[in-house]
C-alpha cells in the first residue's frame, strides 16, 4: 500500500467512526415518547419525595461522578421554575443502585418527564436541549387543559 493509499484510508476510518459518533450520541440524547417507555406510576415517596409537580414533573436521575449533572440540574430547575405547576427532581443513584435498576439508568444523567398521576411520557439519556423539555411541557400542559 503506498503512502497516499494509507492516508486515504485513515482519513475515511476517522471519518467512518466521527460519524458513528454523532449517530450514537444523536440517539442516545433523543426524547424517547411515551410509546417507548414503561407506563409505570412512580411514587414519589419512593424515590425520597414528599410530592410531585401539579403538571409536571422532571425527575433527574444523576450521581456524585457526574459532570454533566449538575449543568442538567440547573436547566431542568430554571425550566420547571419557568411553568406553573412543574417540579424538578434530582435523585442521586451513588447509594441507590436499586432504583438504578429498577428505572434502567444505564447513563448519568437520565431525566424522565413524568404527567401530573406520575406516569413517565418521556425519557432523556444524556443532556436533554432546553427546547425539547418545553416541547414536552408544552404538549403536557395541552393535554392536561383538555381534560
Amino acid at each position: 500500500m503506498t503512502l497516499a493509499g494509507a492516508v486515504i484510508a485513515l482519513v475515511l476510518l476517522l471519518a467512518a467512526s466521527a460519524a458513528l459518533g454523532v449517530f450514537v450520541n444523536w440517539r442516545a440524547t433523543r426524547a424517547r415518547p411515551r410509546h417507548d417507555v414503561q407506563h409505570e406510576v412512580i411514587q414519589p415517596h419512593r424515590l425520597g419525595a414528599d410530592g410531585l409537580g401539579e403538571v409536571a414533573t422532571l425527575l433527574q436521575f444523576s450521581t456524585e461522578m457526574c459532570t454533566r449533572c449538575p449543568g442538567v440540574h440547573r436547566v431542568l430547575s430554571s425550566v420547571a421554575d419557568d411553568h406553573e405547576g412543574v417540579r424538578h427532581l434530582d435523585v442521586d443513584l451513588t447509594h441507590r443502585p436499586d432504583i438504578a435498576r429498577h428505572f434502567h439508568v444505564l447513563q448519568t444523567p437520565t431525566t424522565l418527564v413524568l404527567d401530573r398521576h406520575g406516569v413517565v411520557q418521556t425519557r432523556f439519556g444524556g443532556t436533554p436541549g432546553r427546547d425539547v423539555l418545553e416541547l414536552e411541557l408544552n404538549r403536557l400542559i395541552a393535554e392536561d387543559a383538555n381534560v
